[in-house]
């Protein structure tokens, strides 16, 4: 089943200078018929594939993409760009996943927790986007500060909680859960199966919502960082 995801765009409380940006990825006026598509998986979303195709969104090449959420290969095989499904990691041709047995993929830099989709595509497009956000050129020394610590503070927990990593090496079980979390946040925006609308289009609605929750976010530690560099 092909499930091509509508914008949601209701308002988060966001600074001023990332309020135009952030409407933007989420409006519907913002995509185009000549828009290019990312795909990913339909059913149960997480926060990484939610944070990727948002992130992806923030790049120059992906400007406007429509979002395609379907486990059909075919169809997954003519999209522009695919995140967390597709069993395939091959950033030349925009194939961003993580669940092949062979994969191993880090940050570099000193990292080494497993990437997850989020993870990937903010290792090829971080630059990127962080330059275009400052409005600074890509070679500019607050960017590559930027890009590491951004990864540290706010990208590698996405991916450790995705690939199931512990935060501590310890045998024995927490004492306490925390379920405030920002993948816990987006793991209650799947429908609930006493939900009376199962319809794709209300999932495609609570993936939306996932995206606003995860860009948000992003785009909050980004200015966070910025002005603490």
């Amino acid at each position: 089943m092909v499930k091509v995801a509508k914008a949601w765009h209701k308002k988060f409380p966001l600074h001023k200078p990332l309020l135009m940006t952030f409407h933007t990825i989420l409006s519907p006026s913002f995509s185009t018929s000549s828009a290019k598509r990312v795909g990913t998986h339909s059913g149960t979303f997480h926060c990484d594939e939610a944070l990727a195709c948002f992130i992806l969104r923030l790049s120059k090449l992906f400007s406007g993409a429509d979002i395609v959420r379907t486990r059909d290969p075919k169809l997954l095989e003519s999209l522009d760009a695919v995140v967390d499904v597709g069993g395939a990691y091959d950033p030349l041709r925009h194939r961003y996943d993580h669940h092949q047995k062979d994969f191993h993929q880090v940050f570099g830099q000193g990292f080494a927790t497993k990437l997850s989709s989020a993870g990937l595509v903010y290792k090829h497009f971080g630059l990127e986007i962080i330059a275009n956000v400052l409005r600074l050129d890509e070679d500019h020394p607050h960017v590559h500060q930027l890009y590491p610590a951004i990864y540290r503070n706010f990208i590698e927990s996405v991916d450790a909680v995705d690939n199931g990593v512990n935060q501590y090496d310890l045998d024995e079980s927490p004492k306490y859960v925390i379920n405030t979390g920002l993948g816990s946040r987006i793991k209650r925006l799947n429908l609930d199966w006493t939900d009376s609308d199962q319809s794709s289009d209300a999932e495609n609605e609570a993936f939306h919502r996932a995206m606003a929750l995860a860009g948000g976010e992003f785009l909050e530690v980004r200015l966070f960082w910025s002005v603490h560099v």
